[in-house]
Order: structure tokens, then C-alpha cells, then sequence
């Protein structure tokens, strides 16, 4: 046994390691094929996948204005005022702080409670919302930063709330099963339309006047973004990135362990050099700025202008419109990822539930409180998670691998918030390509399971939101199925498909409406009855090992069958 085999086995035997449930821990639902220095491994490359957020967040963020106050007469958003611009760059080191101890925060939660490898930080999308619609351009909206923080607080109550009499949990197991396979799928697109962007990828992609999409690595760019004739596929980041990519693509393909992590470290140390055509640090004011926050290496700022900076106040009515986008827009958001992520880690069950389920829903919702404290957006469930997966990660050790690497970064800010986009890009794309291949089990043979799954693939990277596409896909199957259901009521069963026989159960196998029931809730209801609470994932996984085993056995029959008839010539074994 070498070195790492037995640092494996040593914390696998531990009590640590069947409170994780590594694989050799002798724990009830243990996580096959899961080892401690991979889950370690996967965890840096879970950060490293997220870690851009410290950056985009804060600058997304800051330009809200935060608490920052305008009071120019003739400039409405304070562009060129002195003072408003030093208390931004305040803000934004703020920021960086916040995000980092808030992803530090709940990716711990996550990890030490649900177990699950799964990274939580303010969502993209969430913040953009958050900033540019809710709060407006330096606070060039009716709702103030502080009121919109204070609607975060309350969304992240109202979630805890729902979370602990187990209503966001029934609410994800209502949602189809083709919808469900297909949010993994859609997800994967998202994630590959994400790493082919300039703002968080490769540069790939970028904004076409006639087809809004197209073809970019823009060496130049016009004011609106778009690409100056001529200079398509010429930007030296495009193609540093695709190297990223193939050095990605060829070291899984050679099964090579950390392929993910090596791609974006090595693209992100060639870009640390200066007076390169892909340098981090170009030349200009903007190139210096973060050349000498780099040279800063170690550094820490603590937060001083948003810290518990709430307004509840909330006798704006946009403010509660804000609230309720929130709710539907990060139940969706979480929910689907959640569950996606679970499927592809390999940990969901037939009855559409996974591990630590209740748990993990409540650490979201108490970072989302926790994080309006620090004056973030609302904290989700970050699809980069799935890098770490793809490295091997299965439990939480992975979660608070990931958040060690962020406490760290408080410190270390000036490194990890130096990440290029084009280094990261690359492993959203290939994750992106794993993800898709769930496609292959959803039920294209009917159109009312298909065209519900198909909206949701396509919505997601189109809409660039998760929720929006689940909101496509359940929307569209409730309208489709809805009306051939009643036009089978009102005709007797006279008008119906001819293939309905193919389609799915709404309702997952296994599914039952106690086990939508928390936990903690059965529990007490048995101990009022005097009876012994069975855990129902006990019971489903027992029965999925007596399936695999009398598999096994048939398998074996099989095998014994085409024996006796090889050697005896009788079509018929004799026992």
C-alpha cells in the first residue's frame, strides 16, 4: 500500500470517515468509490471552478452604489464624483470580503450537514438582478440597497421556514422525472454557454447585431461589444483557452487524476506573466490596477460599509415584487441544481430524493439570511460544483475542502481573485459535455414527456437562468398533459394518444407522500405513536440492493445456462 492508500484507509475507518460514509467506512448508505484525498482533490477544484465569483460579484455588486451616496446636482449616478468613486472602491473591497466569507460560510454548512460536495456563493444572475433591476445602476432605482438587502433577509426566513416543515421538498418531487433528467442536460448547456462568454470563459461566443450570438474572439471590440470586421478569432485569450480545453479533454481521456484542476492552473499561471498577447495584466490603467492588487499576495480587508446594513422599511411595492422574484427565482435555481448535481454525483434514489435532502435545503436558506447580513445577493447552489464531481467528489469532505480554500482566500484574495475567465472557462465547457449526457434517459418516445424536457435544455443557456427554464419545462407539461387528461375525463377514455402507454408516471417510482415528510417530523409523529422510525432512504436502499443482487443472480443463471448447454448439449440445464 503506498502512502496515500493508507492515509485513504486510515480516515475511511475513522469516525470521521463513517460520519462522511467513505467508501470502506462500514456506514449505513455509504458513498461508493469515495476516497479522501480524491475528495480533497475535488474540493480545490470546486473553488477554483468558483472562484471567479469573488471578483465578478463584487464588481456586479458595486456598481448597485451600495450604500454608497450620490448627492451631485448634475451627474444622477455619480460618474465622475470624486468622493461617490472612493467610497465604491471601498464597496468593492467590501465585496471581495463579503463573498469570499459568505461562500467560506455556507459551503461549510453544506459540507459538515448535508454532506454533499456541492459549493454555495451569491448566484450569478441573482446578483445581477439584484443590482441592475432591484437596486439600479449606483442606486438609480426607487429601492434602496439597503431595503433590498433587508428583502434578501426575508426571503432567506421564509426559505428556512419552508425547508423545515419540508415544503421545498415536496415542491422538487412534484416535478417530473423527465423535467428532473432533463434540468441535468439543460444545466450542461448552461454551463458550456457560460465558459464560451468573455465575462466568465474563452470569448468564444459573443454579441452579433443580426443573430444576437455568434462567433467572436474578438481581438477588437466596438463600444456595443460586438466584433470589429476582421479581428474574429484573433483574440490570443480565445485560443489560450481552447489549449486549456484540449489539455482538459486529453488528460481525462488518459484518465489522469486532478485533469480539470491542471488545465485551469496551468492556463492561469501562463496569463500571470506580463507582456504576453494573453496576459491578466495588459498594459493599461484597468491592467495595473489588478497587477498591483496581485503583487499584494497577502491582504485582508474587513468589511466596513454593508456589514448589517438592513432597511425594513419595505413600503415600496416594487420592493415586494422584488421579494417574490427572489423566492420563485431561487427555489427553481437551487432546487434544480441540487438535484441535477445529485444525480450526476450518482447519490439520488429511485424515489426521486437524495442524501441529506432537508439538510441541504436548510443551508442554503441560512446562508441567504446569513449573507444578507453581509450585504450579498442571495446565496445558491453553484453549478461549478459539477468539477468537482467530475474529479471524484462525493460527500461533503469535498464541500469543506472547497470552503477552506475561501477562508484562505480572505487572506489570499490578491491570488484567487486573479483567475482569468479563459482559465476557468474550459472546465465549465467539458463539465458542461458530461452533464448533457443524461439526455439519453429521458422518454423521447412520448411528445408530452419530450417537448416539456426539450424546453427546459434549450431555455436554460437561451434565458441564461436555470429557473426560467424549469418554469418552461413544468409549465409546458402541465399545459400539454393537462389538456389531454381532461379531454380523456369529459370523452370517457374515447380521446386519448394512441401511444400513451408510453408515457412516463407523473409520479416517481417509489414515491409516497410520507417520504415527502421531513425527517425530524417523522420522527416525533413515531415517538407520539410509540413505534420505531424506519428511515425510508434505508428501506429504498435495501430494496435497490436486493434488485442488484437478484440481477446478479440472474446474470449468473444465465452464464450457468449457456455452460451446461456448451459442454452437455441439452437446451435445458439440469439442476
Amino acid at each position: 500500500m503506498t502512502f496515500f492508500d493508507r492515509l485513504n484507509h486510515s480516515v475511511a475507518t475513522s469516525k470521521a470517515g463513517k460520519y462522511f460514509r467513505l467508501d470502506g467506512s462500514g456506514a449505513r448508505r455509504e458513498r461508493a468509490g469515495s476516497k479522501f484525498t480524491t475528495e480533497v482533490r475535488a474540493g480545490l477544484t470546486t473553488f477554483v471552478a468558483m472562484a471567479y465569483i469573488i471578483s465578478v460579484n463584487s464588481l456586479i455588486v458595486t456598481d448597485s452604489g451600495g450604500t454608497c451616496v450620490c448627492t451631485s446636482t448634475t451627474d444622477p449616478v455619480c460618474l465622475t464624483d470624486e468622493a461617490y468613486n472612493d467610497c465604491l472602491a471601498v464597496l468593492k473591497l467590501d465585496m471581495v470580503t463579503a463573498t469570499a466569507a459568505i461562500a467560506c460560510f455556507s459551503t461549510l454548512l453544506m459540507g459538515l450537514f448535508a454532506n454533499l460536495p456541492i459549493g454555495l456563493a451569491p448566484g450569478m444572475g441573482l446578483n445581477a438582478y439584484f443590482a441592475y433591476t432591484v437596486v439600479g445602476f449606483h442606486g438609480s432605482n426607487k429601492i434602496k440597497y439597503e431595503t433590498a438587502v433587508a428583502a434578501v433577509f426575508i426571503e432567506g426566513i421564509l426559505f428556512i421556514l419552508l425547508s423545515l416543515f419540508g415544503v421545498r421538498q415536496w415542491l422538487a418531487r412534484l416535478i417530473p422525472q423527465s423535467i428532473k433528467i432533463a434540468t441535468g442536460a439543460g444545466i450542461g448547456l448552461y454551463l458550456c454557454f457560460i465558459g464560451l462568454q468573455s465575462s466568465a470563459g474563452i470569448g468564444l461566443i459573443g454579441k452579433d447585431d443580426a443573430t444576437l450570438v455568434g462567433l467572436a474572439g474578438c481581438a477588437l471590440k466596438d463600444a456595443n461589444g460586438i466584433c470589429l470586421p476582421g479581428t474574429r478569432m484573433e483574440s490570443a485569450t480565445t485560443w489560450i483557452g481552447l489549449f486549456g480545453f484540449v489539455i482538459i479533454a486529453v488528460c481525462l481521456l488518459f484518465r489522469v487524476k486532478g485533469a480539470v484542476l491542471i488545465g485551469i492552473l496551468v492556463v492561469s499561471i501562463m496569463s500571470w506573466f506580463r507582456n504576453t498577447s494573453f496576459t491578466y495584466f495588459p498594459n493599461t490603467p484597468a491592467g495595473d490596477a489588478k497587477f498591483d492588487f496581485f503583487k499584494k499576495v497577502v491582504t485582508f480587508h474587513p468589511i466596513e460599509t454593508t456589514m448589517a446594513k438592513m432597511d425594513f422599511n419595505l413600503d415600496n411595492s416594487e420592493i415586494w415584487i422584488a421579494l417574490i422574484t427572489f423566492l420563485y427565482v431561487d427555489i427553481m435555481d437551487t432546487t434544480g441544481t441540487l438535484y441535477s448535481m445529485a444525480k450526476f454525483g450518482g447519490y439520488m434514489y429511485k424515489n426521486g430524493d437524495f442524501d441529506g435532502s432537508t439538510a441541504a435545503f436548510l443551508c442554503d436558506a441560512t446562508s441567504i439570511t446569513v449573507g444578507a447580513v453581509f450585504g450579498v445577493p442571495p446565496v445558491t447552489a453553484f453549478v461549478e460544483s459539477g468539477a468537482g464531481i467530475t474529479e471524484g467528489g462525493r460527500t461533503g469532505i469535498t464541500s469543506i475542502t472547497t470552503a477552506f480554500f475561501f477562508f484562505v482566500s480572505l487572506f489570499f484574495a490578491p491570488i484567487f481573485a486573479s483567475f482569468p475567465p479563459w482559465a476557468t472557462g474550459p472546465a465549465l465547457m467539458v463539465v458542461g459535455s458530461m452533464m448533457v449526457k443524461s439526455v439519453r434517459s429521458i422518454n423521447w418516445d412520448y411528445v408530452g414527456d419530450a417537448i416539456p424536457a426539450f424546453l427546459t435544455i434549450a431555455l436554460m443557456p437561451l434565458s441564461y437562468s436555470i429557473a426560467y427554464g424549469l418554469i418552461a419545462g413544468i409549465g409546458s407539461y402541465a399545459a400539454i398533459n393537462g389538456i389531454v387528461y381532461f379531454l380523456e375525463l369529459i370523452s370517457g377514455g374515447r380521446i386519448a394518444p394512441e401511444d400513451k402507454d408510453l408515457r412516463e408516471p407523473w409520479i416517481t417510482e417509489g414515491f409516497t407522500w410520507s417520504n415527502v415528510v421531513p425527517g425530524w417530523i417523522q420522527k416525533l409523529v413515531c415517538k407520539v405513536r410509540g413505534e420505531i422510525y424506519v428511515d425510508p432512504l434505508d428501506v429504498i436502499e435495501e430494496e435497490e440492493r436486493l434488485e442488484r443482487e437478484a440481477a446478479a443472480a440472474a446474470e449468473h443463471t444465465d452464464a450457468k445456462i449457456d455452460v451446461d448447454h456448451f459442454h452437455g448439449g441439452h437446451d435445458i440445464p439440469k439442476y
